[in-house]
């Protein structure tokens, strides 16, 4: 076997292990739960309060039985990205929509519900309150089960915030303002007037809440679902099945995890394309909670702020923002370093990072900046992956150069080669040590044929990654039948591709495996022809690797994204350009037609000899 064919076995077989290892063995790690966080004994103004489970908050834990928040009045959400509405019993964001993204393609499909209240499935909501501290209970402070009254208008958009009031009735008046900007952001500015005689301390928390873990999981560790969070330039994920193994901590009455963040951060629970998120005032100390109530089935968020104190006829600020919406790139990015998307906010670090970038995030992230840039220029994502790839193969060119002219090179050495074998017959060594000094004469590198394989697994998974688990490919069409670039290609060998009067195999299904669609098909093709650029090597087992390898990464990618199908198909094409290019410029024209004509070749039958006959003796 020529050293060619070794190098493009070994790259291609490689790349097969790899693709399949990858998906078994490498999930994204998991944080590691800090237990450690330190008790606060004292509670002095400026200081974080201790992380002590209050009735209020598991009064938020079991809203569903502390009151039907469905029954209570609400103020209406209206604005260009949500619809929805506030429950004034706690002031809770508990009924959410997204205008702009359909749960299907369908056309009677209805739009993304995010948010449900207490007493619908999988309620999932966000609330904020003031817990005690010094002199004052529970029952003095606004909290999970507090009846708000409105002030003013009944409907919060953009520009147009709505305020709430209550009072203890011992000297105390909290105002809460809640106002929303175009996109996903609601900010919560609570104030607290001290009518009374004496100081009052208290401190201000966030809950995002989840009751039982959501139904419409992904779960495939390609891609984070559960809760995410950063502290002081520390990123961390835990899923849903991590929180409910948390050890109990006695001071949270729950499982839970405590983190002290002492600059900046945020919390909240993320979906594959969605999330809700606490963002405490950047530039300050707080403290992020992940806790879980085994009993009521709850996951639960906070973040909880410094102790304030309030001097009799004074009053004191504290606010705070909740990302929920969806997971846009450069919505995101906008929070990120401005701060706000309408006018001026405080940035609000790492917040890019909510979307799982995964390990490869060096090669995501810029991979995703500019397919978003060509998509935006173009204006259909087929195209702009299209021409990604064009730019991915550009960069690497020069690689790809030297490895091409390192496998034309391998061709001028044949002649040799085969006079080498003929010299030193059965002598391994003497073969070995002769085939070094040949390519260390002639200055070729064997195992430079190897690179474009190797060079585009690492980018083949992280276009894998962007494709999977930005929002920017959900339903992002390309044209015909190809209407979703995050799925897989819905057309069928089954019913002759649409032309039949009977439905396609159900996606996921063993039909669906096996009858696959239009993209793997030419996903095959386009590899079988970059293949027989090279005749096919003389072994017959190679031979049977050879033939069988296109065909086999066609069904193994046909339930793939078809995204990233476009992608490789595209490469191929490009590769087999290269490749021929190349090849041709230094007098080896491959002979194409010439390996394709002897590959469909009957081979003769090679005759075994039987040992057991033993030949006569003369």
């Amino acid at each position: 076997m020529d050293d060619q064919n070794k190098n493009l076995i070994l790259a291609t077989v490689l790349s097969f292990l790899v693709i399949m290892v990858w998906f078994v063995l490498f999930p994204p790690a998991e944080p590691v739960a800090d237990l450690n966080a330190p008790a606060v004994t004292a509670q002095t103004e400026g200081t974080t309060p201790p992380a002590t489970v209050t009735p209020d908050m598991a009064a938020a834990a079991s809203a569903g039985q502390a009151a039907p928040t469905a029954e209570a009045p609400r103020l209406t959400i209206d604005t260009p990205q949500l619809k929805g509405s506030i429950s004034l019993l706690g002031g809770r964001i508990d009924d959410l929509e997204l205008k702009a993204y359909r749960q299907t393609l369908a056309d009677d499909s209805g739009i993304v519900r995010l948010l449900s209240p207490v007493g619908r499935e999988n309620a999932y909501y966000a609330l904020f309150g003031w817990g005690p501290a010094g002199a004052l209970n529970f029952e003095d402070v606004p909290g999970a089960n507090t009846e708000w009254l409105p002030a003013g208008g009944g409907t919060l958009a953009p520009g147009q915030p709505v305020t709430l009031t209550w009072s203890n009735g011992k000297g105390l008046d909290f105002v809460r303002q809640i106002a929303v900007d175009s996109e996903f952001m609601f900010t919560i500015t609570d104030s607290v007037t001290n009518e009374g005689a004496a100081e009052a301390r208290l401190y201000p928390y966030g809950i995002v809440a989840r009751h039982g873990k959501p139904t419409n999981l992904e779960n495939f560790f390609v891609s984070h679902e559960g809760v995410v969070s950063r502290a002081d330039g520390k990123l961390l994920e835990t899923d849903y099945d991590d929180v409910a193994d948390l050890p109990l901590v006695a001071r949270e009455g729950a499982q839970a995890t405590v983190v002290e963040a002492t600059k900046d951060g945020w919390i909240g629970f993320t979906d594959k394309y969605w999330m809700t998120v606490l963002v405490p005032e950047q530039g300050k100390p707080f403290t992020s909670v992940t806790k879980y109530v085994p009993g009521a089935d709850i996951y639960q968020t906070e973040t909880r702020q410094p102790v304030m104190s309030v001097a009799p006829g004074a009053t004191i600020t504290s606010a705070s923002r909740i990302f929920a919406g969806a997971k846009e790139w450069e919505t995101i990015r906008t929070y990120q370093n401005a701060g706000a998307v309408d006018g001026a906010g405080t940035p609000i670090a790492g917040f890019i990072d909510a979307i799982d970038w995964g390990w490869f995030f060096f090669l995501t992230k810029p991979i995703f900046a500019v397919l978003h840039w060509l998509n935006a220029t173009i204006g259909n994502m087929g195209l702009a992956i299209i021409a990604l790839t064009f730019v991915l193969k550009l960069l690497v060119l020069p690689l790809a150069y030297k490895s091409y002219v390192s496998m034309a090179r391998m061709k001028e050495l044949q002649p040799e080669m085969e006079a080498l074998k003929e010299r030193a017959g059965e002598d391994k060594q003497m073969m070995q040590r002769e085939m070094m000094k040949l390519y260390k004469d002639k200055k070729v590198n064997p195992a430079a044929g190897c690179l474009p394989v190797l060079i585009q697994i690492p980018i083949f998974f992280a276009l894998y990654k962007v494709i999977f688990v930005t929002i920017e490919l959900r339903h992002a069409p390309f044209f015909g039948w190809l209407n979703d670039l995050s799925a897989p290609d819905t057309s069928s060998l089954f019913n002759f591709f649409g032309l039949a009067p009977w439905a396609a195999p159900v996606p996921g299904s063993i039909l669906a495996l096996v009858f696959i669609g239009v993209l793997p098909i030419i996903l095959g093709i386009t590899m079988w022809l970059q293949q027989k650029l090279n005749p096919a090597p003389t072994d017959p087992v190679q031979q049977q690797i050879f033939a069988y390898m296109p065909w086999i990464f066609m069904f193994m990618l046909g339930g793939f994204a078809s995204g990233l199908v476009v992608y490789w198909i595209t490469n191929n094409i490009i590769t087999f350009t290269q490749q021929y290019a190349i090849m041709r410029s230094h007098g080896h024209t491959p002979d194409l037609f010439g390996n394709i004509k002897s590959g469909f070749k009957k081979k003769p039958a090679v005759a075994v000899a039987d040992k057991s006959v033993k030949p006569k003796k003369k």
